[in-house]
């Protein structure tokens, strides 16, 4: 294992450390969050609900930029990257979607049996998740390596251009009961300036736990391609 990314690894898990104290202070100790109207205490879920979909985000777009390097070079460890890159990403897409439902289920439907009402919102992240298991399920179907790549690799780059306007874009023009969506403030209109000093980092830490995820899966998949040719070889 090469000498940085031991020293990355170190301080992802100290960084996210840090952010885990910030984000379970309790009565005035560190950085105790203010009373948030009908949030209360579940407004911490802002720490870990949110950065697992810029987590995402940040992962598709990684995935993709290799489903491009891929076409270009047909370099097969190109296809390894964007797959596990992907494979990554849904990790955290589902995350993002239980925790999401948990949080509604204990604000917007306190006192009823409803984890799911098909919120704009909560709707095409739902949508998003399933465009990117559909990419799996078209590299299942396909056997040759390199047309595998090639085919995945281009389905790749469309289910990308889907991210921003099913996560951001279309769900803030339609009704919903998020924040920032269309008559909705934006929670940081609605939250103390406070939270930011935990959000923030959590952002970047959860990106750097993608990471470490990310490169442990490609060292690992090389590792086994790399038996298998030998294998093949002998």
């Amino acid at each position: 294992m090469p000498r940085y990314y031991k020293l990355i690894r170190i301080t992802i898990i100290i960084w996210m450390t840090l952010v885990l104290i910030g984000a379970f202070s309790f009565g005035g100790f560190l950085l105790n969050i203010p009373n948030v109207a009908m949030l209360e205490h579940t407004a911490r879920n802002l720490y870990f609900h949110v950065p697992m979909w810029f987590t995402m985000m940040a992962l598709t777009a990684l995935s993709a930029m290799h489903a491009l390097q891929c076409l270009r070079t047909k370099n097969i460890v190109h296809d390894i990257r964007s797959s596990t890159a992907a494979q990554v990403a849904i990790l955290f897409g589902l995350l993002g979607l239980a925790t999401g439902s948990m949080w509604a289920r204990f604000t917007w439907y306190e006192g009823t049996n409803i984890w799911w009402n098909f919120d704009p919102k909560q709707s095409m992240a739902a949508i998003q998740v399933l465009i990117y298991g559909a990419y799996f399920a078209l590299r299942g179907a396909i056997d040759d390596p390199q047309k595998r790549a090639r085919i995945s690799a281009v389905y790749n780059l469309f289910a990308f251009v889907t991210v921003p306007f099913l996560l951001y874009v279309l769900p803030r023009q339609l009704e919903s009961l998020h924040p920032g969506a269309d008559g909705n403030p934006a929670f940081s209109d609605i939250t103390d300036p406070m939270m930011r000093l935990v959000f923030y980092p959590a952002v970047v830490g959860f990106i750097g736990l993608g990471w470490i995820l990310y490169t442990q899966r490609v060292r690992l998949s090389r590792a086994l391609l790399k038996i298998q040719t030998i294998n093949q070889q002998r």
